[in-house]
């Protein structure tokens, strides 16, 4: 099947297995390392390709195969990858089959050669070749100084790493100078050098060429093996002195302990643990794990995982308050003075938190109920848990469950886990050292749920006094008694809250500020802790109260005091700035200048239409950042089916709203046939503004429902005139909330009258006379008052 040719009779003629090699061989690409002439190796192989090509060497080629190696691989198909010209022939001794995809085999490498032509008529890439002999130098003392120098160099090698040694010694022995380029390929193989290095060592035929790139080799080598010996080295140094280091600390803890003075880690941890039980009033449950667990610990090896888990779970039962209790407070006006001292306002509020500090006194215990916070943002809510935990003289603790998602955050994790540990529950009572703090769960209308567990649902068992005196953490799995915590929320809506959860609570409401309120907060609370904050004194800055009530007014018009606070910050952080730069003059911020240090007003004032026309009526509103006018404008275009559509980003329920006042005004308006005629011929467009501003709720359904009358009658209501309240089909008013915010917010706009649902009268009552002067307000229980108060004069 292939062709043979005799070899040239010359004194560098390598060791044969036979005098004639083949020139057509099937050729294996190699991916590490070339392999050169003069050495047998074993080499194994994994794919059906390598099998077949083997396989096939050996039926049709007597056993000769070309090992070359790839220059570049293809991922598809590594038979087709790129491979260099030069390989090595070897002669095939022995192959064992390991798996069905795996085989092995020992060969005897003969020769280089150089590919002449290249075919792939089968699976096996076979190649046309012609062979590459040694070619000795002219001056054959150049050639022999090299392989003394390159002898001399793998002894110095041999020294380094011992790897060479046994190679080398057979080699250095049966060689010497008689076959230098087969001493040469032996030496190479053992190189650990780059395969691209190695690749040009092998195409090198000129021997004293190729002795030149070996010697650069091997000293590359030398270097590589002395940088691994000085690692080695400085890695056995620094064990040696570890493992000398702890032999002599066990030495000297036996000896210590022989003579009594000291105890083993163990021995101390579990005398530190017994120590903290003695002072605890512990539950019969707890003293019992905590003597089973101690009798596990001493019998348990200090350096397993158990040791370490029992040791952690024994240390956070004897960590908790057991029986440890503060703040036996019996006098209620230092109660009220405090809340008086750190709250400005809220009058109300104040009343219902004496009255259940009071029954706490009374009782000596908490009375049962979780207290509520809920309000708009920066009302205080957080402040006034504070106020109460020292009116009780007890600690306070607080954390956000606002996002929670996890009910493990609640009642711990089991402690079959890695990095097991309590709830946050257990974790305020070890972090304040009381059995009866106060507790503050903030933000608990943005509790989540997800595939983790509804954290919502382990606050039950919490935050119910009938349950919560046997509650069970997880981690714990002993029962502790939080029947003398009190807990206080924190909300700004009760619509997320889970009504389970609600019905736990008793609800207190911090409905927010009128501007009044916030000039006094901010001259006797938020620009005494600013100046002191941005170290400032009273002969540095003066803020006039003309200032303050403007900043309310324009710039912070929210129901809460952060965002005013946020003003004063931005005042004072410009007044130490001047004062730095080495100005000298005390400052005054006034209504004149304000707009230097805070910039453009955010708000403008609220002005009503100078004439109102039909199809417009102005309305109250409620947000988060406080109350607010709002007008309605209907308008009709003709049309030949009628129509009715609302614009101004409307929720759900104020949609709904726009379309009962629709219904309804018709309904009202269908004894008419002049009224019937409008509403068929014409499309009503109802638009609140301010467009961008999503709004919802339905207490804007008389004011639609007046705008949708006035514009169907052609008439104007009574100047000076706002309203709010929610309208039923059939034209019945309810009650609606924020009555205090409306208010505020008519009064600032100039309305001199006020509709409410009559259900609203208390709320408006009971408003301080400051807000309610120069306002008269109108209550009604049906539509049709409702237009009786709105008729012009």
């Amino acid at each position: 099947m292939f062709g043979k040719k005799d070899m040239p009779q010359e004194n560098t003629k390598p060791v044969l297995l036979s005098d004639v090699y083949p020139d057509y061989i099937p050729v294996i690409p190699l991916e590490n390392r070339p392999v050169f002439p003069g050495i047998t190796i074993p080499l194994t192989f994994t794919g059906k390709r390598f099998i077949d090509t083997i396989t096939k060497s050996i039926e049709n080629h007597e056993g000769f195969l070309g090992l070359v190696l790839v220059k570049k691989a293809n991922s598809r198909d590594f038979f087709a990858s790129d491979l260099y010209h030069v390989g090595t022939l070897v002669k095939i001794i022995k192959v064992i089959q390991q798996t069905e995809n795996s085989i092995q085999m020992f060969a005897q490498s003969l020769q280089r050669f150089e590919l002449v032509r290249e075919s792939r008529k089968t699976d096996t890439t076979s190649w046309e070749i012609k062979y590459l002999y040694d070619q000795k130098p002219e001056k054959n003392d150049e050639l022999k100084a090299a392989i003394m120098a390159i002898m001399a160099m793998v002894k110095e090698l041999i020294q380094i790493n011992p790897f060479f040694q046994e190679q080398m010694k057979i080699a250095l022995s049966q060689m010497g100078h008689e076959n230098p380029g087969m001493l040469m390929d032996i030496i190479a193989s053992l190189l650990t050098s780059e395969k691209e290095k190695l690749q040009e060592l092998l195409e090198a035929t000129d021997l004293y060429h190729r002795s030149e790139k070996l010697l650069i080799l091997i000293k590359e080598e030398q270097e590589l093996s002395a940088l691994q010996e000085k690692i080695q080295k400085q890695i056995e140094e620094k064990v040696n002195k570890q493992q000398k280091e702890y032999f002599l600390r066990e030495q000297l803890k036996v000896i210590k302990k022989e003579l009594g003075l000291e105890k083993d880690d163990k021995a101390t941890e579990i005398e530190k643990i017994e120590k903290r039980v003695q002072s605890l009033k512990l539950s019969e449950e707890a003293a019992t794990v905590i003597r089973e667990e101690l009798e596990k610990l001493k019998i348990l090896d200090p350096g397993s995982s158990e040791f370490h888990v029992t040791r952690t779970y024994l240390n956070v039962l004897t960590e908790l308050p057991w029986g440890i209790f503060s703040g036996k407070v019996k006098d209620i006006q230092k109660a009220r003075l405090i809340l008086d001292k750190q709250h400005y306002g809220l009058e109300d509020v104040k009343k219902r938190i004496l009255e259940f500090i009071s029954t706490i006194i009374k009782r000596g215990k908490v009375s049962g109920s979780i207290i509520c916070l809920v309000g708009p943002p920066g009302v205080g809510k957080t402040s006034v848990g504070r106020s109460i935990a020292e009116a009780l003289g007890r600690k306070f603790y607080r954390f956000s469950v606002g996002g929670m998602r996890d009910e493990a955050e609640i009642k711990g994790h089991r402690r079959t886990y890695i990095g097991a540990m309590p709830g946050k529950i257990i974790q305020s009572l070890k972090r304040t050292g009381t059995s009866n703090p106060v507790i503050m769960l903030d933000e608990i209308d943005k509790i989540g749920i997800s595939y983790q567990g509804d954290p919502a649902s382990s606050l039950l068992e919490v935050l119910d006094p009938e349950q919560n005196s046997d509650f069970l953490d997880h981690y714990l799995d002993v029962r502790y008694d939080l029947s003398n915590v009190l807990f206080i929320t924190t909300a700004n809506q009760l619509d997320t809250i889970p009504r389970p959860l609600l019905d736990r609570m008793e609800i207190i409401k911090l409905p927010g500020y009128i501007p009044q309120e916030k000039v006094e907060i901010a001259k006797r609370y938020l620009i005494p802790k600013q100046r002191e904050a941005h170290g400032l004194s009273k002969k540095d800055i003066t803020i006039t109260e003309g200032a303050i009530r403007l900043m309310t007014e324009k710039y912070a018009r929210e129901a809460g005091v952060r965002n005013l606070e946020n003003q004063i910050k931005k005042i004072m952080r410009q007044v130490t700035y001047y004062l730095v730069e080495g100005s000298d003059k005390k400052i005054t911020v006034n209504t004149g200048n304000l707009e230097t240090f805070l910039g453009k007003p955010v708000f403008s004032d609220e002005e009503l239409y100078e004439n109102l026309v039909p199809g417009v009526v102005p309305g109250l509103a409620w947000t988060t950042l406080g109350g607010t006018i709002l007008y309605i404008e209907a308008t009709a275009i003709p049309a030949k089916s009628g129509g009715f559509k609302q614009t101004g980003q409307l929720g759900n329920v104020m949609q709904e709203s726009s379309e009962i006042a629709y219904t309804y005004v018709r309904s009202l308006l269908s004894d008419k046939k002049e009224m019937l005629e409008f509403f068929e011929n014409r499309f009503i467009h109802l638009h609140v503004p301010e467009g961008a501003t999503p709004k919802d709720g339905p207490s804007a359904g008389i004011t639609m429902a007046l705008a949708l009358y006035s514009l169907a009658t052609g008439t104007t209501i009574k100047p000076a005139l706002a309203m709010t309240g929610e309208l039923t089909l059939t034209g019945k008013v309810l009650p609606i909330g924020g009555v205090r915010e409306k208010t505020i917010a008519a009064k600032r706009a100039g309305i001199r009258e006020l509709v409410f649902p009559h259900a609203n009268r208390k709320d408006f009552e009971e408003l301080p006379d400051y807000v309610r002067k120069g306002l008269t307000p109108h209550y009604v229980n049906s539509f049709r008052e409702v237009l009786k108060v709105a008729e012009p004069d």
